[in-house]
């Protein structure tokens, strides 16, 4: 039995230890482009996508399948995640600038919440009391979280129309990132992960040009190392975060990613001088319990359908 359990436990390990150097590397990179100031979003996306490339395609170099890593049969489904994933990163960007880091990350746990909502309404997915019930409490924490800088209009201030702009901007990211998740969920059965990332991120350089019109201010020194090191950041963390789900199963890995909370109080608190309010610190622990309980109940019912199948495999 034991030599049987080892090799999982070390798996699981190293699944673990992936994801959260994956998750500290993201919140690493989501203060850099805090740091960098309030740029453009479309100016941050290229650099966020671009230099992420470098990184990714070393990596796929080491393992020989640089080669093959842009074939895709399926190019259409590539552009339309393209399109919805900058839109996200994006959203994600505008908001990063103008929150307290910990409340700018902590908002997009809203995101696998409103998986399976779209999943429900778009792919006509089954879900059942449970899974809303954690919803509509998920969505209570998100309500906690962002009702001060709801309420600060009331005080008329430019920076709370600002903090207001970025809370709004947070959650639709959340929106735009769950309907991109569906459109990966729907790739991932024909298309390789190196693939899709790499087909994303030179999408989204592509689409990010777009915004030079709209105006991309002249960066200091300081601020371009500071976007091109956020690049890194994103391609580095990409690699680690895919090779943890290669260790282990998602239900094992995916509860790590809200170490990024207690990773954004630490850097907010030190690196930008964000106090996390007590509207934050509870609602993000109600949608991390709910987030966590979807996850839980995703597990259960994989299960329940491995089980199903494997009854009913000798007659099909």
């Amino acid at each position: 039995m034991k030599t049987h359990e080892a090799p999982d436990s070390r798996g699981a390990l190293t699944a673990i230890a992936l994801k959260v150097l994956s998750v500290a590397i993201f919140v690493c990179m989501s203060s850099l482009i805090k740091a960098a100031g309030t740029l453009p979003a479309g100016q941050i996306v290229f650099f966020r996508s671009f230099f992420a490339i470098f990184p990714i395609l070393l990596f796929l170099g080491v393992k020989r399948e640089l080669g093959t890593a842009f074939a895709t049969k399926r190019p259409m489904g590539h552009v339309a995640r393209g399109v919805i994933g900058v839109c996200s990163m994006a959203l994600t960007f505008f908001a990063l600038t103008r929150l307290p880091l910990p409340d700018a990350i902590t908002l997009n746990y809203a995101q696998p919440l409103l998986v399976v909502v779209f999943s429900s309404l778009f792919l006509g997915e089954t879900i059942r009391i449970y899974r809303w019930s954690a919803v509509v409490v998920g969505l209570v924490g998100v309500v906690i979280i962002a009702w001060p800088e709801l309420t600060l209009l009331s005080s008329g201030t430019a920076m709370a129309e600002e903090e207001v702009m970025g809370v709004i901007a947070a959650l639709a990211s959340a929106c735009t990132s769950a309907v991109a998740a569906i459109l990966v969920r729907n790739l991932v059965h024909s298309e390789r992960t190196a693939t899709i990332v790499l087909w994303f991120s030179l999408m989204a350089s592509v689409l990010s040009l777009l915004s030079i019109p709209f105006g991309w201010e002249a960066l200091s020194p300081q601020q371009y190392g500071a976007l091109i090191a956020a690049g890194f950041c994103g391609g580095l963390g990409q690699i680690l975060m895919t090779s943890a789900y290669r260790h282990a199963e998602v239900s094992v890995v995916a509860p790590f990613e809200y170490t990024s909370m207690i990773l954004a109080i630490v850097v907010g608190y030190f690196a930008f001088g964000d106090v996390p309010t007590p509207y934050m610190l509870v609602g993000g622990l109600i949608v991390v319990g709910a987030g966590m309980f979807i996850i839980w109940r995703e597990r259960q019912l994989g299960l329940s359908r491995g089980a199903a199948r494997r009854v009913v495999s000798p007659q099909g």
